[in-house]
């Protein structure tokens, strides 16, 4: 078991969990807007997956005692090494963050707000420099009670959530963890999916996150073949009966 408290004694309140793989060209600015954002008693969680270029030694070399930070030995995927980093963490509510985007500043309050009566939250963001968003709506505050119409469009590919825009607190951490073993990519769908099917999760209308799109983004982009759509809908399913088993009484 972690210890949840600061060396001065201080329960951990807020984990950022930061997944960084090949990040050396954009992870220090990203870092610097988590910090800004982050109080003493909260801490920011970053492993690296393997990565080839140098981006472990820009994060050793950042001197913040609220860095903490594990090198992978073997290249495992985002979703793996998120979970590693989820698993990591110590705080009493816990946000996820990609290692090329930056901060809206007040994004920590604002998460910390809705999480006080819901066990997960998501956010919307903006493109970093402007430009224009992925076709999929934003997320609305109105659709956060709306669980099955929210289901439903996960199903089909109309409601997205972005993991860099999420959070979940510690109490229901053990529906998202151990993240089901067949999950390799949209680990973000597979969290809402556990919020929508608790009843518990609230959509911000607001933006807490400038999200940086180019060409070396780990989460898929672009058009995909019918055989892909088909077995990521299958995937989707089965998340959903999983999600049941978990948060159903006793489970």
């Amino acid at each position: 078991m972690n210890d949840s408290t600061t060396p001065d004694g201080q329960a951990i309140r807020v984990s950022v969990c930061l997944a960084a793989y090949k990040g050396s060209r954009f992870i220090m600015e990203q870092i610097d807007s988590i910090l800004r954002d982050l109080g003493p008693d909260d801490e920011l969680v970053v492993v690296d997956d393997a990565s080839p270029d140098d981006t472990a030694e820009i994060v050793k070399g950042i001197r913040d005692p609220r860095i903490r930070f594990v090198a992978a030995s073997v290249n495992k995927g985002y979703v793996r090494t998120f979970e590693q980093a989820v698993g990591m963490s110590r705080g009493e509510f816990i946000m996820l963050s990609d290692q090329d985007d930056v901060w809206i500043p007040g994004r920590v309050e604002i998460m910390l707000d809705a999480l006080a009566d819901n066990k997960i939250v998501a956010g919307n963001f903006d493109v970093l420099g402007g430009g224009p968003r992925p076709w999929i709506p934003r997320l609305r505050s109105s659709d956060s009670g709306r669980h099955l119409a929210n289901l439903f469009a996960i199903l089909i590919g109309y409601r997205a959530y972005y993991g860099c825009a999420m959070g979940i607190r510690r109490d229901a951490l053990n529906y998202f963890v151990p993240i089901p073993s067949y999950v390799n990519e949209s680990h973000d769908l597979w969290l809402a999916i556990c919020g929508n099917v608790a009843r518990s999760i609230r959509h911000l209308d607001e933006s807490t996150v400038l999200r940086r799109l180019h060409d070396d983004n780990q989460t898929p982009a672009g058009w995909r073949s019918l055989v892909k759509i088909i077995k990521a809908r299958m995937m989707i399913v089965r998340l959903m009966f999983e999600a049941m088993r978990r948060v159903r009484p006793g489970s």
